[in-house]
């Protein structure tokens, strides 16, 4: 039986267990990456480690969350991860430089590699043939030191694309339309491999836009076979040689699939406040909009705006409506700036950003109370944009153009008629990609050799070891859907805090319950109860770092997001699965005791527990854990289970 383009580059990677869905495997991971908001805590991990020297082809620092520096602390921040990198042999992209993918795409992306990053849409290159996950920064930290990464095989589902493009449908509406179908739990447990005739009219940048937001579905990752496309991509960015032909066999077998024609898509649009709650754009044409926002590493590079931009020549956009270019790198200003571009949008009434994740985190451009705000970004999770209540619309760059001329939501088709001379402006790529690399230092250019440490950067907090009796009380009980920007939200005033976990903790759960920081440290200990898909967006591991900082020892949850179950087990809080019985069953303020001696029945596989609410009631919940993760929990999480396998045995974080 032959093997999909998935299991090939697994199988050139395993180093431990099968590939058989379900069973976790070990990987070796040739590149990583982290960002501000997680790196700094993935440095500190690795010096408490006691490491010396990053062991991945390529590690790669980026800082692109908080590249405004409100504060001396985000500047310290970046100053402590230039060190960093430099310490431990790190490539290092300066504050401004851009996105993370993105920089990390037209610089170090290669076919059939695997990396791994410490942000969720880490799968963007998916688009290129490289097999990228994102996960916790401290699963980052352990494979930057040369350990395998592990996980438990997914599923891999096939996506036959057929057809091709009609006029001003895009990539964007590829994804939203996979949304639209599977939902933002569709994906959990998956990787998603594109096939089929379709692929071939798709350039690699319009690939990677879907790769890219299928983070947005849950899945592991997404991928594209590779071709002439990818290959045009890689020459252009001045890395021809490495390009590698990848295919799945013609008789891989896969655990799904599913078609889509891209012939019958439309252009789409996200609705508040979720990104699979789409319909198209002509049904909520009309809808007033105060702000537009082109950008994002979804549609942030050079080919996205460049659309925009050739709608917008010679046009002004609507007075009610303010409209903003965020790039997702300096390459994509630069070489827009040099074509003339940026002057042509600012003439039509546009504001230009730094190359930052910023506002699609919340960090600036926050949208105006009661108003509409459209956005070509991946995400529109409510009060993420940085107001609470908000209305956040996400499309392609074509749609936002039409939108930002209208002043409402159009349906660019629509406004092509209306106005009688606008065209679909395309899809085109450079000549090649010729922006400066002034801001990114390599390793052998470092400027630091040694860790320069601002007031703000404390130490690593570490849990103690499992123990026998878990009981407490229900601190919190959550619906369905609850993002890590609910549990650790990502606005300036609280990511500032990132390398200060007891500060950072007091922000912990505040868009649930404002008051959760402050009775889950008077409770001393205690649980958290949620429905399903609990933890799903950034792989932001504070969002379980600052839970265990307040004393939580598990959750009760119907189902977890990938990555947060990971970060769960990686801090030492328990993620025990429950039934929509047993959600009912619990209120908040109850008393939860897990009745079994919980550090035997975690070491001796146990899958099964018995719950006991208020001393009476019992409930029924299961671990659903590998023989490693059930060892991590037992240790009181990863990075002290890491340290007792190191030569000498369990040291402490102060060694």
């Amino acid at each position: 039986m032959g093997q999909t383009l998935t299991e090939k580059i697994l199988d050139d990677h395993l180093v431990e267990g099968e590939l058989e869905t379900g069973e976790e495997i070990g990987i070796e991971i040739d590149q990583v990456l982290t960002q501000d908001t997680t790196g700094t805590m993935v440095w500190l991990q690795f010096e408490a480690m006691g490491l010396d020297e990053v062991q991945t082809e390529i590690a790669a620092q980026y800082c692109d969350h908080q590249t405004y520096q409100f504060d001396f602390k985000n500047t310290d921040d970046h100053r402590f991860l230039r060190s960093a990198a430099g310490t431990y042999g790190a490539h290092f992209s300066r504050p401004g430089n851009g996105i993370c993918h993105n920089v990390h795409r037209e610089n170090f992306a290669a076919p059939g590699k695997t990396l791994l990053g410490s942000d969720s849409h880490t799968p963007t290159p998916g688009g290129l043939g490289e097999l990228a996950i994102g996960a916790g920064g401290i699963d980052v930290t352990v494979a930057m030191g040369g350990a395998p990464y592990y996980i438990e095989m997914p599923e891999v589902v096939e996506v036959r694309l057929e057809g091709e493009l009609p006029e001003w449908a895009t990539a964007k509406d590829v994804i939203l339309e996979m949304l639209r179908r599977l939902s933002v739990k569709g994906g959990v447990g998956k990787i998603l491999e594109y096939t089929g005739p379709g692929v071939e009219t798709l350039s690699a940048p319009e690939r990677m836009t879907i790769t890219n937001m299928g983070t947005e579905l849950g899945a592991t990752s997404s991928l594209f076979p590779t071709d002439e496309r990818t290959e045009e991509y890689l020459e252009k960015v001045g890395r021809g040689e490495e390009y590698v032909e990848l295919t799945p066999d013609d008789d891989a077998e896969y655990d799904d699939e599913m078609v889509l024609d891209l012939s019958e898509l439309e252009p789409l649009v996200a609705q508040p406040s979720m990104p699979d709650n789409v319909v198209p754009v002509s049904e909520v044409a009309g809808t007033d909009v105060s702000q537009v926002i082109v950008g994002s590493c979804t549609n942030g590079a050079y080919e996205d705006v460049l659309p925009a931009a050739k709608m917008l020549e010679g046009r002004t956009i609507d007075r009610k409506t303010e409209m903003i270019v965020a790039p997702g790198s300096k390459q994509a200003s630069e070489m827009l700036a040099r074509e003339g571009w940026v002057a042509e949008m600012m003439a039509a009434g546009v504001n230009f950003s730094e190359a930052t994740c910023g506002a699609c985190i919340g960090i600036g451009h926050v949208p105006a109370s009661d108003s509409v705000s459209v956005r070509t970004f991946n995400r529109n999770f409510e009060g993420r944009s940085g107001i609470e209540d908000d209305e956040v619309f996400l499309c392609s760059p074509e749609v936002a153009a039409a939108t930002a001329l209208a002043g409402e939501l159009v349906d660019p088709r629509d406004l092509a008629d209306e106005l009688g001379d606008l065209e679909d402006p395309g899809f085109e790529l450079p000549e090649e990609y010729d922006g400066s690399k002034a801001d990114l230092i390599g390793p052998d250019e470092a400027v630091d050799d040694e860790l320069v440490k601002g007031p703000n950067i404390g130490d690593v907090p570490l849990k103690d070891p499992l123990e026998s009796n878990l009981a407490g009380e229900a601190l919190l009980k959550m619906e369905d859907n609850i993002t890590t920007d609910h549990i650790i939200p990502a606005t300036q005033d609280i990511l500032m805090y990132r390398s200060n976990v007891p500060k950072l903790s007091e922000f912990t759960l505040s868009r649930v319950d404002d008051t959760f920081a402050e009775r889950a440290l008077e409770a001393d200990g205690g649980f958290l109860v949620a429905g399903e898909n609990y933890g799903q967006g950034s792989s932001r591991e504070h969002a379980a770092l600052c839970p265990m900082y307040l004393g939580v020892e598990g959750v009760l949850a119907q189902s977890f997001a990938r990555i947060h179950k990971a970060n769960l087990f990686n801090f030492g809080i328990v993620p025990l699965s429950i039934d929509d019985d047993g959600y009912e069953s619990i209120e908040q303020g109850d008393e939860i005791e897990i009745v079994d001696d919980v550090r035997e029945a975690v070491e001796s596989g146990q899958e099964e527990f018995t719950v006991r609410v208020n001393g009476d009631e019992e409930v029924t919940a299961h671990l659903d854990a590998s023989e490693r993760e059930r060892d991590i929990l037992a240790a009181g999480g990863k990075l002290s289970w890491t340290k007792e396998q190191a030569p000498g045995g369990a040291a402490t974080a102060d060694d």
